[in-house]
């Protein structure tokens, strides 16, 4: 079985026109001033058992001295795993992070022992969409309601104990799906321990941090004033979007939609494949700085193959007013970003 969420889709970014940018404006995300920086960033990090996810944000704030910080999506207290968190101004786009496919490590505990064919055969009918109804212990309200699972695969059976692994869509309970597969069963079931090992698109690589390391980091640059370290616990705010379809826009588009204006097709430098009316597309400088989130108007081939028109609407603007100057005329011997 692949294992794969919606986000997983190759696409390929082609260039309708050329253009240039101007080094004076804006930075390479990778090369903003530190406090810009982390302003601007995500952590994937790692939750411990025992906090909330409310309190590990807390945790962040405090130790990067923020104001503001928000999570990917709520881990229950036990719950141990990725937790994606948005830090100052990346908190715009923490909801397109949230909606984003989740993947689950799951030990499920029957009430009694199964033949391994059974189990196999009753969790196989779980993908696809299924209805749940919150648990009593939740933030809210029980109404019944859908949620996909794109794969479960049972990858370890010992005794009344399964070990699994499953990839879903967001707001999905995985102890409530442990509850329903034992019911289907006829034995019973109840989930003993969960980790969430994907959000989106962070997974359980070398980007993924403790509370610890984010500590040392900020005391090393402090004590030493390199920056190194730091920026390697804290991502750029864009590596949290790079799910999301792409728009590339001149520098002369920007501050308008900075101010809210929808895109017009005469602004697009590059644009994704496969891109479809009312998708959510990530508008992006050239120098790959999030701009905005947007809603599509047109397909990729349309944008191709028309110089007028509005191509996306502005939902949530990324980038700070006055990044870029209004109306800028590009200089042809200026095209290397800083």
């Amino acid at each position: 079985m692949t294992n794969r969420l919606p986000l997983d889709v190759s696409r390929e970014l082609i260039e309708k026109t050329e253009a240039i940018t101007d080094p004076d404006y804006g930075y390479i995300p990778n090369r903003r001033p530190i406090k810009e920086y982390i302003s601007l960033g995500v952590i994937n990090l790692d939750k411990p058992s025992g906090p909330t996810s409310h309190e590990v944000v807390s945790w962040v704030k405090k130790i990067l001295n923020i104001p503001k910080a928000g999570h990917g999506g709520t881990l229950d207290p036990k719950v141990t795993g990725l937790l994606p968190v948005m830090l100052g101004d990346a908190t715009k786009s923490v909801g397109s992070l949230m909606k984003a496919g989740k993947e689950y490590i799951c030990l499920m505990r029957l009430h009694s022992i199964v033949k391994k064919t059974v189990i196999e055969r009753i969790a196989s009918e779980f993908t696809g969409p299924i209805y749940q109804r919150p648990p009593v212990k939740s933030a809210i309200k029980r109404e019944l309601r859908i949620r996909t699972i794109y794969y479960l695969d049972i990858m370890e059976i010992e005794g009344s104990s399964v070990l699994m692994r499953v990839g879903c869509e967001s707001g999905t309970y995985i102890r409530k799906l442990c509850h329903d597969i034992g019911a289907a069963l006829g034995t019973g079931a109840h989930m003993q321990e969960l980790r969430r090992t994907r959000s989106g698109p962070f997974k359980e690589d070398d980007s993924l941090i403790t509370l610890f390391d984010l500590k040392d980091a900020v005391v090393m640059c402090q004590e030493s004033g390199k920056e190194s370290e730091l920026r390697r616990v804290i991502q750029p705010m864009e590596m949290g979007l790079v799910h999301l379809p792409r728009i590339i826009i001149r520098d002369n588009a920007v501050d308008a939609i900075c101010h809210g204006a929808s895109l017009a097709v005469p602004g697009i430098v590059k644009i994704d494949t496969d891109i479809q009316p009312d998708d959510t597309v990530l508008v992006m400088s050239l120098k790959g700085e999030a701009v905005a989130l947007a809603q599509a108007l047109m397909d990729t081939d349309c944008v191709l193959n028309t110089d007028t028109g509005l191509a996306a609407q502005s939902k949530r603007v990324l980038m700070r007013e006055g990044t870029y100057p209004k109306g800028w005329l590009a200089k042809k011997d200026t095209n290397l970003p800083r």
